[in-house]
C-alpha cells in the first residue's frame, strides 16, 4: 500500500504528509517533509522525516500523548 491519509503545512515552502508505505515487504507509517522543487510547482520528498512499522502504532500514539501531556504541563503551544 503507497497512501497518503494527512497533510499538513511545515512552512511556506514545505509540507508534512503522514501515510502508509510498503517499504522492503514492510508496511510502514511514513512521517515526511516534502519540498518544493526550485523552478516548480512539484513537490517531492526529502531525506527529512521517519518510517515506522505499523506495529508499533500504540508505541507511537502513546508516545504522541506523552508529548500532548508535557506541552500541557509546561503551557507550550
Amino acid at each position: 500500500m503507497d497512501k497518503t491519509v494527512f497533510v499538513f503545512q511545515k512552512n511556506k515552502f514545505q509540507e508534512i504528509r503522514v501515510g502508509i508505505r510498503e517499504y522492503k515487504g514492510n508496511d510502514l507509517i511514513d512521517i515526511r517533509t516534502w519540498t518544493l522543487t526550485q523552478g516548480s510547482e512539484e513537490m517531492v520528498p526529502t531525506a527529512k522525516g521517519v518510517s515506522v512499522n505499523v506495529n508499533l502504532l500504540a508505541d507511537l500514539k502513546k508516545a504522541l500523548d506523552e508529548v500532548e501531556k508535557e506541552l500541557k504541563k509546561n503551557k507550550i503551544g
